[in-house]
C-alpha cells in the first residue's frame, strides 16, 4: 500500500467540490514564519483567511517575535496604535503574499485575508470610509479584504468603499434581514461604480453571516424559560426540540435570500459588466456547547456560491470526520416553520430582539481585546523602551 492510499482523506478538500470554500478564522507570525500556513493553503485545503482584533490580541499578547518589530516602532517614535498597525499589517501582507496564487489561480475568487478597521468606530459611516481606504492603501495588496460590521452605519460604508473598488466582508451578520441590507449594499456600490465607467470585475465581497452566538443565546433563553418549571409535557418537548436548531434554520434561509437577490435583473445587469456575486459567508462556526457535534455549523451548510471559516479547533475536526454533501437547500419548509415557531405565544422568543442583541454584544466582543491589547503594548512600549 502506497503512502498516499494510507494517508486519511481530508474532508476539507472534498468540501470544495461543493462549491464551498473553507477559510480560516485565524492569524500568527509564528504560523507565518514557520512555514504551517502555507502548507494548510497547499495541502490542507485552506483558501483564505479572516481575522479579527480578538485574533490579534491573543496573537500578539506576550509572544516575543513581535518585540523586535515593536522596539523599531519605539525608535521611530511610533505612537502605540501606530505600532499596533505595523504588525498587523505586516502579518496581513504576509499571509496576502502567501494566499496570491490562490487568488490568481481562482481568478479573484478566493486568496483573501481580512482585516477589521477599528471595533471603536463601527457606528461611525465617516471613520469607517476613511479607515477602510487607509488600510487598503498602506497594506497595498490586491487581495486584502477590509472587514466592516453590518451596522445601520456600516452599511453606507460597504456601498462606498465598495464604489471605491475595494474588497469589503461585511461582518457581524446575524438576522436574514441584516444579510439582505448587505446584499443590495454590495450591489448598490457597484452599480455607482459603473455609472462612473469604472471596472467592477476586480472587485470581490462576502457577507459573514454568524452561526454559534445565535443558537447559544437562544438556548439560554429555553433553559431560562424550562427553569421557570413547565407542567405541560408537549410543550417542554417544544421548547427543547428547538435547542441548537435555530441558527442553522435561520442560515439556511438566509441562502434561499441569496438565490433571489443575485437572480435579479438588478444584479443580471451588473453580472454582464463582470461583477462577482457577493458569496454568503458562515461564520462563528465552532460549536460552543459540548452535548453538539463539533462540525455541525460545517455539516449542515455545505453549498455553492458559500465560504465557511473555521478555527484551526474546527478545521482540525472537520478534516477528521465532516460528514460532506450538499445540504445548503435541504429541510428548507422545516427553516421556515422552525423560525416561525419562535412567534408562537408559548413559546414567545423574539427573534429580531435577539438579533439586536448579538450585534451589540459582537461589536463589544471586538471592542474589548483591542483595547486589552492597546493595553498590553502600551505596557509592553514602557518596558522596551529605553529609560
Amino acid at each position: 500500500m502506497t503512502d498516499q492510499a494510507r494517508k486519511p482523506a481530508n474532508h476539507l478538500i472534498e468540501i470544495k467540490e461543493y462549491g464551498q470554500s473553507i477559510w480560516m478564522d485565524n492569524l500568527t507570525r509564528d504560523m507565518i514564519q514557520s512555514g504551517e500556513l502555507k502548507q494548510l493553503i497547499e495541502n490542507g485545503g485552506i483558501c483564505g483567511i479572516t481575522s479579527n482584533p480578538a485574533i490579534f490580541e491573543k496573537a500578539i499578547n506576550g509572544n516575543v517575535i513581535y518585540d523586535a518589530d515593536i522596539e523599531a516602532g519605539i525608535k521611530a517614535g511610533l505612537p502605540t496604535y501606530k505600532i499596533y498597525e505595523s504588525l498587523i499589517f505586516e502579518d496581513i501582507r504576509n499571509a496576502c503574499d502567501i494566499l496570491r496564487p490562490v487568488y490568481e489561480a481562482s481568478n479573484g475568487l478566493d486568496g483573501y485575508v481580512s482585516i477589521e478597521v477599528p471595533p471603536t468606530i463601527a457606528h461611525d459611516t465617516e471613520a469607517t470610509v476613511k479607515e477602510a481606504k487607509r488600510y487598503y492603501r498602506e497594506i497595498g495588496r490586491e487581495n486584502v479584504m477590509i472587514k466592516i460590521p453590518g451596522t445601520k452605519e456600516g452599511l453606507p460604508a460597504v456601498e462606498q468603499v465598495i464604489a471605491e473598488g475595494i474588497n469589503v466582508n461585511v461582518t457581524l451578520l446575524f438576522s436574514v434581514k441584516s444579510y439582505e441590507e448587505a446584499a443590495w449594499a454590495y450591489i448598490r456600490g457597484l452599480e455607482k461604480r459603473v455609472a462612473e465607467g469604472k471596472d467592477i470585475s476586480n472587485i470581490a465581497s462576502v457577507a459573514s453571516f454568524f452561526l454559534s452566538r445565535i443558537d447559544s443565546n437562544i438556548d439560554k433563553r429555553i433553559d431560562d424559560k424550562l427553569a421557570e418549571g413547565i407542567d405541560d409535557l408537549s410543550l417542554k418537548a417544544k421548547l427543547e426540540a428547538l435547542k441548537g436548531k435555530v441558527a442553522i434554520a435561520n442560515a439556511k434561509i438566509a441562502y434561499q435570500k441569496y438565490k433571489e437577490i443575485f437572480s435579479s435583473d438588478r444584479w443580471k445587469a451588473l453580472q454582464e459588466k463582470g461583477g462577482k456575486i457577493q458569496r454568503l459567508l458562515w461564520a462563528s462556526t465552532s460549536t460552543k456547547d459540548p452535548k453538539y457535534s463539533d462540525v455541525m455549523y460545517v455539516d449542515e451548510l455545505i453549498g455553492p456560491d458559500t465560504v465557511n471559516t473555521l478555527p484551526p479547533n474546527t478545521i482540525e475536526a472537520c478534516a477528521d470526520h465532516c460528514n460532506v454533501d450538499n445540504r445548503i437547500e435541504t429541510g428548507i419548509e422545516e427553516a421556515y416553520k422552525l423560525i416561525e415557531s419562535l412567534k408562537d405565544p408559548d413559546i414567545n422568543i423574539n427573534l429580531d430582539e435577539v438579533m439586536d442583541e448579538l450585534l451589540v454584544e459582537g461589536i463589544d466582543k471586538f471592542v474589548k481585546p483591542f483595547q486589552s491589547l492597546m493595553d498590553s503594548l502600551e505596557e509592553k512600549v514602557s518596558k522596551l523602551s529605553p529609560v
